[in-house]
Protein backbone atom coordinates (compact mmCIF):
# COMPACT_ATOMS: atom_id res chain seq x y z
CA UNK A 1 0.00 0.00 0.00
CA UNK A 2 2.89 2.36 0.80
CA UNK A 3 4.46 1.84 -2.62
CA UNK A 4 1.11 2.43 -4.36
CA UNK A 5 0.87 5.92 -2.85
CA UNK A 6 4.54 6.95 -2.76
CA UNK A 7 3.82 9.96 -4.98
CA UNK A 8 1.02 11.24 -2.76
CA UNK A 9 3.11 10.67 0.38
CA UNK A 10 6.05 12.51 -1.19
CA UNK A 11 3.71 15.41 -2.00
CA UNK A 12 2.50 15.48 1.61
CA UNK A 13 6.14 15.44 2.72
CA UNK A 14 6.81 18.39 0.44
CA UNK A 15 3.93 20.36 1.97
CA UNK A 16 5.33 19.66 5.45
CA UNK A 17 8.80 20.74 4.28
CA UNK A 18 7.54 24.07 2.92
CA UNK A 19 5.64 24.75 6.14
CA UNK A 20 8.67 23.85 8.30
CA UNK A 21 10.95 25.86 6.01
CA UNK A 22 8.84 28.99 6.52
CA UNK A 23 8.70 28.53 10.30
CA UNK A 24 12.45 27.99 10.62
CA UNK A 25 13.21 31.10 8.57
CA UNK A 26 10.65 33.18 10.45
CA UNK A 27 12.34 32.22 13.72
CA UNK A 28 15.83 32.99 12.37
CA UNK A 29 14.69 36.22 10.71
CA UNK A 30 13.22 37.55 13.94
CA UNK A 31 16.53 36.83 15.69
CA UNK A 32 19.07 38.23 13.22
CA UNK A 33 17.08 39.92 10.43
CA UNK A 34 15.71 38.65 7.13
CA UNK A 35 18.64 39.84 5.01
CA UNK A 36 21.30 37.81 6.83
CA UNK A 37 19.07 34.72 6.91
CA UNK A 38 18.39 34.94 3.19
CA UNK A 39 22.08 35.35 2.34
CA UNK A 40 23.26 32.44 4.50
CA UNK A 41 20.51 29.99 3.50
CA UNK A 42 21.35 30.38 -0.21
CA UNK A 43 24.90 29.16 0.39
CA UNK A 44 23.75 26.36 2.68
CA UNK A 45 21.14 25.27 0.15
CA UNK A 46 23.75 25.38 -2.61
CA UNK A 47 26.07 23.14 -0.57
CA UNK A 48 23.32 20.56 0.02
CA UNK A 49 22.36 20.58 -3.67
CA UNK A 50 25.97 20.33 -4.86
CA UNK A 51 26.60 17.28 -2.68
CA UNK A 52 23.41 15.70 -4.00
CA UNK A 53 24.21 16.35 -7.67
CA UNK A 54 27.75 15.10 -7.14
CA UNK A 55 26.30 11.80 -5.88
CA UNK A 56 23.50 11.49 -8.46
CA UNK A 57 25.06 13.13 -11.54
CA UNK A 58 28.79 12.88 -10.88
CA UNK A 59 29.02 16.67 -11.17
CA UNK A 60 29.37 19.00 -8.24
CA UNK A 61 28.50 21.98 -10.49
CA UNK A 62 26.20 22.28 -13.56
CA UNK A 63 29.07 22.52 -16.06
CA UNK A 64 27.05 20.67 -18.74
CA UNK A 65 24.37 23.39 -18.93
CA UNK A 66 24.00 25.38 -22.15
CA UNK A 67 24.47 29.14 -22.41
CA UNK A 68 20.70 29.38 -23.01
CA UNK A 69 20.01 27.61 -19.71
CA UNK A 70 22.51 29.73 -17.81
CA UNK A 71 20.99 32.96 -19.13
CA UNK A 72 17.33 32.26 -18.40
CA UNK A 73 17.87 30.29 -15.19
CA UNK A 74 20.33 32.94 -14.03
CA UNK A 75 17.77 35.66 -14.72
CA UNK A 76 15.25 33.54 -12.83
CA UNK A 77 17.68 33.44 -9.91
CA UNK A 78 17.95 37.22 -9.84
CA UNK A 79 14.18 37.78 -9.98
CA UNK A 80 13.01 34.84 -7.87
CA UNK A 81 15.85 34.13 -5.45
CA UNK A 82 17.24 37.62 -4.88
CA UNK A 83 14.34 40.05 -5.33
CA UNK A 84 11.42 37.70 -4.61
CA UNK A 85 12.95 35.99 -1.60
CA UNK A 86 14.23 39.24 -0.11
CA UNK A 87 10.61 40.42 -0.02
CA UNK A 88 9.25 37.07 1.18
CA UNK A 89 11.72 36.77 4.06
CA UNK A 90 10.95 40.32 5.15
CA UNK A 91 7.26 39.32 5.10
CA UNK A 92 8.11 36.38 7.40
CA UNK A 93 9.39 38.91 9.95
CA UNK A 94 6.60 41.49 9.54
CA UNK A 95 3.44 39.35 9.24
CA UNK A 96 4.76 35.87 10.04
CA UNK A 97 5.14 32.65 8.09
CA UNK A 98 1.43 31.71 8.29
CA UNK A 99 0.08 34.78 6.48
CA UNK A 100 3.06 34.93 4.13
CA UNK A 101 2.62 31.31 3.04
CA UNK A 102 -1.10 31.88 2.47
CA UNK A 103 -0.38 34.85 0.22
CA UNK A 104 2.22 32.69 -1.55
CA UNK A 105 -0.66 30.41 -2.58
CA UNK A 106 -1.30 33.12 -5.20
CA UNK A 107 1.91 32.10 -6.99
CA UNK A 108 0.13 29.63 -9.37
CA UNK A 109 -2.38 32.34 -10.25
CA UNK A 110 0.24 35.01 -10.91
CA UNK A 111 2.32 32.45 -12.83
CA UNK A 112 -0.67 31.53 -15.01
CA UNK A 113 -1.36 35.17 -15.81
CA UNK A 114 2.30 35.84 -16.69
CA UNK A 115 2.47 32.63 -18.74
CA UNK A 116 -0.64 33.74 -20.61
CA UNK A 117 0.94 37.11 -21.36
CA UNK A 118 4.48 35.90 -22.12
CA UNK A 119 4.16 32.31 -23.32
CA UNK A 120 0.65 32.43 -24.78
CA UNK A 121 -0.62 29.66 -22.48
CA UNK A 122 -4.41 29.56 -22.22
CA UNK A 123 -6.64 29.23 -19.14
CA UNK A 124 -9.93 27.35 -18.91
CA UNK A 125 -13.06 28.72 -17.29
CA UNK A 126 -12.64 26.25 -14.40
CA UNK A 127 -9.07 27.40 -13.84
CA UNK A 128 -10.23 31.01 -13.70
CA UNK A 129 -12.93 29.96 -11.21
CA UNK A 130 -10.26 28.31 -9.04
CA UNK A 131 -8.24 31.52 -9.15
CA UNK A 132 -11.22 33.57 -7.97
CA UNK A 133 -11.82 31.14 -5.08
CA UNK A 134 -8.15 31.34 -4.03
CA UNK A 135 -8.14 35.13 -4.12
CA UNK A 136 -11.35 35.14 -2.05
CA UNK A 137 -9.76 32.90 0.58
CA UNK A 138 -6.65 35.05 0.83
CA UNK A 139 -8.80 38.20 1.05
CA UNK A 140 -10.72 36.76 4.01
CA UNK A 141 -7.43 36.46 5.90
CA UNK A 142 -5.75 39.76 5.05
CA UNK A 143 -8.82 42.05 4.88
CA UNK A 144 -11.60 42.90 7.32
CA UNK A 145 -14.60 45.22 7.33
CA UNK A 146 -14.64 48.16 9.73
CA UNK A 147 -16.81 51.21 10.37
CA UNK A 148 -20.00 49.20 10.23
CA UNK A 149 -18.90 47.23 7.18
CA UNK A 150 -18.45 50.34 5.03
CA UNK A 151 -14.67 50.17 4.65
CA UNK A 152 -12.17 47.39 4.02
CA UNK A 153 -8.99 47.49 6.10
CA UNK A 154 -5.92 45.30 6.20
CA UNK A 155 -6.04 42.89 9.13
CA UNK A 156 -2.22 42.71 9.16
CA UNK A 157 0.49 45.35 8.60
CA UNK A 158 0.18 46.51 5.00
CA UNK A 159 3.96 46.56 4.57
CA UNK A 160 4.14 42.83 5.37
CA UNK A 161 1.27 42.02 3.01
CA UNK A 162 2.95 43.97 0.21
CA UNK A 163 6.26 42.23 0.88
CA UNK A 164 4.52 38.85 0.64
CA UNK A 165 2.76 39.87 -2.59
CA UNK A 166 6.11 41.03 -3.95
CA UNK A 167 7.62 37.69 -2.97
CA UNK A 168 4.80 35.82 -4.71
CA UNK A 169 5.23 37.91 -7.86
CA UNK A 170 8.99 37.34 -7.83
CA UNK A 171 8.50 33.59 -7.44
CA UNK A 172 5.95 33.53 -10.26
CA UNK A 173 8.17 35.44 -12.69
CA UNK A 174 11.08 33.24 -11.63
CA UNK A 175 9.08 30.12 -12.47
CA UNK A 176 8.23 31.38 -15.95
CA UNK A 177 11.87 32.30 -16.60
CA UNK A 178 12.94 28.88 -15.29
CA UNK A 179 10.57 27.19 -17.72
CA UNK A 180 12.12 29.16 -20.57
CA UNK A 181 15.62 28.10 -19.54
CA UNK A 182 15.29 24.58 -18.16
CA UNK A 183 13.64 22.62 -20.97
CA UNK A 184 14.72 18.98 -20.51
CA UNK A 185 17.72 19.87 -18.34
CA UNK A 186 18.09 18.31 -14.87
CA UNK A 187 15.85 20.02 -12.29
CA UNK A 188 18.41 19.88 -9.48
CA UNK A 189 21.18 21.28 -11.67
CA UNK A 190 18.74 24.00 -12.81
CA UNK A 191 18.12 24.90 -9.18
CA UNK A 192 21.89 25.03 -8.68
CA UNK A 193 22.21 27.61 -11.45
CA UNK A 194 19.46 29.72 -9.89
CA UNK A 195 21.20 29.60 -6.50
CA UNK A 196 24.66 30.27 -7.94
CA UNK A 197 23.49 33.41 -9.71
CA UNK A 198 21.32 34.30 -6.72
CA UNK A 199 24.33 34.07 -4.40
CA UNK A 200 26.29 36.42 -6.68
CA UNK A 201 23.33 38.79 -6.68
CA UNK A 202 23.20 38.81 -2.89
CA UNK A 203 26.95 39.38 -2.74
CA UNK A 204 26.53 42.48 -4.90
CA UNK A 205 23.67 43.71 -2.70
CA UNK A 206 25.85 43.28 0.39
CA UNK A 207 28.71 45.18 -1.22
CA UNK A 208 26.36 48.04 -2.10
CA UNK A 209 24.49 48.16 1.24
CA UNK A 210 27.55 47.27 3.37
CA UNK A 211 25.61 44.80 5.50
CA UNK A 212 28.47 42.39 6.20
CA UNK A 213 28.05 43.06 9.91
CA UNK A 214 24.50 41.65 9.77
CA UNK A 215 25.82 38.39 8.34
CA UNK A 216 28.75 38.04 10.77
CA UNK A 217 26.42 38.71 13.71
CA UNK A 218 24.08 36.00 12.45
CA UNK A 219 26.87 33.44 12.48
CA UNK A 220 27.47 34.24 16.15
CA UNK A 221 23.81 33.56 17.03
CA UNK A 222 23.67 29.80 17.66
CA UNK A 223 19.85 29.55 17.79
CA UNK A 224 19.45 31.50 14.55
CA UNK A 225 22.06 29.36 12.79
CA UNK A 226 20.29 26.16 13.85
CA UNK A 227 17.06 27.46 12.31
CA UNK A 228 18.84 28.61 9.13
CA UNK A 229 20.57 25.23 8.73
CA UNK A 230 17.37 23.28 9.32
CA UNK A 231 15.39 25.56 7.00
CA UNK A 232 18.03 25.28 4.26
CA UNK A 233 17.88 21.48 4.47
CA UNK A 234 14.10 21.01 4.53
CA UNK A 235 13.41 23.73 1.96
CA UNK A 236 15.86 24.15 -0.95
CA UNK A 237 17.08 20.55 -0.69
CA UNK A 238 14.56 18.11 0.82
CA UNK A 239 11.43 19.96 -0.31
CA UNK A 240 12.59 20.13 -3.92
CA UNK A 241 13.66 16.47 -3.87
CA UNK A 242 10.32 15.25 -2.52
CA UNK A 243 8.37 17.41 -4.98
CA UNK A 244 10.20 15.76 -7.89
CA UNK A 245 9.45 12.31 -6.45
CA UNK A 246 5.80 13.32 -6.11
CA UNK A 247 5.53 14.42 -9.74
CA UNK A 248 7.34 11.27 -10.87
CA UNK A 249 5.00 8.82 -9.11
CA UNK A 250 1.63 10.54 -9.32
CA UNK A 251 -0.24 12.99 -11.55
CA UNK A 252 1.14 16.53 -11.46
CA UNK A 253 -2.30 17.92 -10.58
CA UNK A 254 -2.66 15.66 -7.55
CA UNK A 255 0.90 16.34 -6.39
CA UNK A 256 0.49 20.12 -6.75
CA UNK A 257 -2.82 20.09 -4.89
CA UNK A 258 -1.40 18.16 -1.92
CA UNK A 259 1.68 20.39 -1.83
CA UNK A 260 -0.57 23.46 -1.83
CA UNK A 261 -2.02 22.61 1.62
CA UNK A 262 1.04 24.17 3.33
CA UNK A 263 -0.96 27.28 4.39
CA UNK A 264 -3.34 25.00 6.31
CA UNK A 265 -0.63 22.75 7.77
CA UNK A 266 1.25 25.75 9.12
CA UNK A 267 -1.68 27.10 11.21
CA UNK A 268 -1.37 24.83 14.30
CA UNK A 269 2.42 25.19 14.32
CA UNK A 270 2.18 29.00 14.20
CA UNK A 271 -0.19 28.89 17.16
CA UNK A 272 2.00 26.47 19.14
CA UNK A 273 5.41 27.98 18.36
CA UNK A 274 4.75 31.71 18.00
CA UNK A 275 1.52 31.95 20.04
CA UNK A 276 -0.31 33.55 17.11
CA UNK A 277 -3.95 34.41 17.56
CA UNK A 278 -5.85 32.93 14.64
CA UNK A 279 -9.54 33.69 14.14
CA UNK A 280 -12.06 31.15 12.78
CA UNK A 281 -12.49 33.40 9.72
CA UNK A 282 -8.75 33.23 9.00
CA UNK A 283 -8.80 29.44 9.27
CA UNK A 284 -11.81 29.33 6.95
CA UNK A 285 -10.01 31.64 4.52
CA UNK A 286 -6.97 29.36 4.48
CA UNK A 287 -9.14 26.34 3.64
CA UNK A 288 -10.96 28.31 0.93
CA UNK A 289 -7.69 29.38 -0.68
CA UNK A 290 -6.42 25.78 -0.70
CA UNK A 291 -9.72 24.67 -2.24
CA UNK A 292 -9.25 27.25 -4.98
CA UNK A 293 -5.71 26.04 -5.69
CA UNK A 294 -7.05 22.46 -5.79
CA UNK A 295 -9.66 23.41 -8.39
CA UNK A 296 -6.97 25.12 -10.46
CA UNK A 297 -4.54 22.20 -10.41
CA UNK A 298 -7.09 19.41 -10.86
CA UNK A 299 -8.68 20.85 -14.00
Amino acid sequence: MFQEHIGELAALGTALCWAANALFFEDAGKRVGSFAVNFIRIYFGLIFLSIFTWITRGMILPVDASAHAWFWLGLSGVVGVVIGDLMLFEAFVVVGARVSMLIMSLVPIITAIISWLVLGETMTALEIFGMVITITGVSLVILERRDGGKNLKFRHPIAGVLFALGGATGQAIGLVLSKLGMGDYNAFASTQIRLIIGSVGFLIVILITRKWSNVTKAFRNAKAMKSVTAGSFVGPFLGISLSLVAVQFTRAGIASTIIAISPVIIIPFSIAIFNEKVTPLEIFGAFISVAGVSIYFLT
